[in-house]
């Protein structure tokens, strides 16, 4: 329904308007709608602006539960506003009702109470944390956008320096806000918490030197000055290690995440970048013992697999999924593979079998077919080129075979189908082709918990994609890298801003069943209008579309009411 104008010209030249409420229906045999007039108001002068003034009045009352005497002031005012400008709406509504619904407003009010802190540094959190999400930036340019360029309820303007300020007191109750959170998301998505993923990543600084080494426990923690001891290290916390970005001529630091089965992110933490992966699990287990959680099985991929983490993983009648390096030439590995069996079809392309080459642990071997294609796929590729590499080294001289040998030697790719004949030749390993032709498209799992099936087991461990897909989306959609902070607790509050945009955004598309950039898209072009007149101030949204209702719809949110930030002028 809308007011339309049709203009009817005189015979002296001259224009007269009309003002008609009118919608539109649709004409089933024309197949097309058309415009239907309900009520005439008459020429367009000011005794039709004043009925209209009057019938916009009447449904704002009726529209209203509790009408807002500013609103009928601003309806009634009889005069033109000038429009300012507009800013995004529709994503810093969503992030915030969930933000609240996950009572993460409540929980960092209730640690705030009694700090010496502004009353809007959980506002000022929540911008940072809605900048990730929306329009990933520095710090500074952070506080700019949440001032300048976007709607945030509660939340006038802000500075660098109190988004810095707001930045260490996260710190400070990081531990008792990463618990409530995870009970007020398991209870608001019913998650099941029976298998918990876990792995690491690494993200690496534009800079020519790592920090220089402070003393530090065996969780990485900083120590006072002076501390000595036998669990004591000396390391920087941006130090240089095998970089998972392939980037081992920078500094560094080791990020982990633990997330369930539905992808929700439940925790992070931060190491030192020389931090090797072994001994992570053990700290990221004994953080959430005082969880309460359920009965849980781990999954984590080769690199926690060691015969220590297992032993500490069975604590409190908790069970593990783990890879098992299958080049590894371990004891269990060789025995595994050389146990004869069928492969049981599993959901996807995915085929198991399980060999029982131990009493305690279960051994199950997948194999994924598309997998093992791929596989001799880049074995070819890489056949090839060593073979281009190698060709005509007969003729170089001892000094110079050795040298292409030191070459390859760094590319363990080709390096492992190679192999060098006692007289100094160099040739294709045709036995080292072979044993990995038996690999194709396999790898090796154990498990600790007698309950599970065969397939369970596969499909849990597959199921670690999603941290892989956590680490992706905090990297590329919102912006773990670059990080514009140099100081460490800088950077660990950094890494729980991005762990909480994650958070939001993970339950925004279990929801919706969509991805972030596109509902992100769609929910942006709703947007906040400013206008301002004789009679003062006010904003308003613009139009919501099907689109936006539905994801609305989803969510089990009401739409952001039409008028905001009503002011009337002064006197």
């Amino acid at each position: 329904m809308y007011v339309r104008t049709t203009p009817r010209r005189n015979k002296d030249g001259s224009v007269v308007r009309y003002l008609q409420l009118a919608h539109n229906v649709w004409d089933p045999e024309k197949k097309r709608s058309r415009t239907e007039v309900l009520y005439n108001f008459g020429r367009e002068d000011a005794a039709s602006r004043e009925a209209l003034e009057r019938l916009a009045g009447s449904l704002s009352r009726y529209l209203s539960s509790s009408p807002d005497p500013q609103a009928r002031l601003f309806l009634g005012a009889g005069e033109s506003f000038t429009y300012e400008g507009s800013r995004p709406l529709g994503g810093t509504y969503v992030l915030d009702c969930l933000w609240r619904r996950l009572g993460i407003e409540a929980s960092l009010r209730r640690l705030l109470a009694g700090r010496r802190l502004d009353e809007s540094a959980e506002r000022v959190l929540f911008a940072l944390v809605a900048s990730r999400a929306l329009a990933p930036s520095s710090k500074l340019a952070a506080a700019h956008w949440a001032s300048e360029d976007v709607h945030i309820e509660g939340l006038v303007a802000t500075s660098d320096d109190a988004c810095y300020r707001a930045m260490d007191w996260l710190l400070e109750v990081q531990p008792a806000l990463e618990k409530e959170v995870f009970h007020e998301v398991a209870n608001l998505l019913s998650l099941e918490v029976d298998l918990l993923f876990f792995d690491t990543t690494s993200t690496y600084f534009e800079r020519d030197e790592a920090d220089e080494p402070v003393a530090r426990n065996e969780r990485g923690e900083l120590l006072a000055e002076g501390t000595e001891g036998e669990a004591v290290r000396h390391v920087g916390f941006r130090s240089y290690g095998r970089s998972k970005d392939h980037r081992d001529d920078l500094p560094q630091v080791v990020v982990g995440m633990a997330v369930t089965r539905e992808g929700i992110p439940v925790r992070v933490w931060s190491w030192p970048g020389n931090t090797a992966d072994s001994a992570l699990i053990r700290q990221v287990k004994e953080d959430l013992r005082g969880w309460t959680l359920s009965r849980l099985v781990w999954v984590a991929d080769r690199g926690f697999a060691s015969q220590e983490n297992r032993r500490f993983l069975r604590r409190g009648d908790e069970h593990y999924i783990l890879g098992e390096k299958l080049r590894s030439g371990s004891a269990e590995a060789k025995a595994a593979l050389a146990r004869a069996g069928r492969y049981q079809e599993v959901a996807g392309n995915l085929r198991v079998k399980e060999v029982r080459i131990s009493e305690g642990e279960r051994f199950v071997i997948c194999h994924n077919p598309q997998g093992a294609l791929r596989d001799a796929a880049v074995r070819e590729r890489l056949l090839a080129r060593l073979t281009e590499m190698i060709a005509g080294s007969d003729k170089l001289s001892p000094a110079k075979r050795a040298e292409l040998r030191g070459a390859i030697s760094t590319k363990p790719g080709l390096a492992r189908f190679l192999r060098t004949t006692p007289g100094g030749l160099l040739r294709l390993d045709a036995e080292a082709v072979a044993a990995e032709e038996k690999l194709d498209g396999k790898y090796l799992l154990r498990s600790s918990d007698p309950s599970l099936s065969a397939a369970d087991i596969a499909l849990g461990y597959k199921q670690l994609l999603e941290v892989e897909r956590g680490w992706r989306d905090m990297k590329q959609v919102l912006d773990l890298r670059p990080v514009y902070h140099r100081r460490e607790d800088r950077i660990r509050a950094h890494v729980v801003l991005c762990w909480l945009a994650l958070l939001l955004v993970r339950v925004i598309e279990t929801r919706c069943e969509g991805s972030w950039p596109c509902l992100r898209h769609e929910l942006e072009k709703l947007r906040l209008g400013s206008f301002r007149g004789a009679a003062g101030s006010f904003s308003q949204r613009s139009e919501i579309t099907p689109a936006q209702r539905a994801i609305f719809a989803q969510l089990q949110m009401s739409a952001p009411p039409l008028l905001a930030e009503l002011a009337p002028a002064a006197g």
